[in-house]
């Protein structure tokens, strides 16, 4: 049998570039996904968020 390589994989500049600004999209996208969801749990809860009890 092959001995398979420790790094098989070599990215260029350029691969390694593309692949940090689609990491970049990807977080972005993740932090508005859970800003939306916030906003909408507030809004949802109204102002039956002060009003909890203790």
């Amino acid at each position: 049998m092959q001995e398979p390589d420790k790094n098989p994989l070599v990215l260029t500049p350029e691969q390694k570039r593309r692949q940090r600004r689609r990491n970049i999209a990807i977080a972005v996208v993740l932090f508005a996904l859970v800003g939306i969801f916030y906003a909408v749990t507030v809004v949802k809860m109204g102002p039956n968020v002060l009003n909890r009890p203790f």
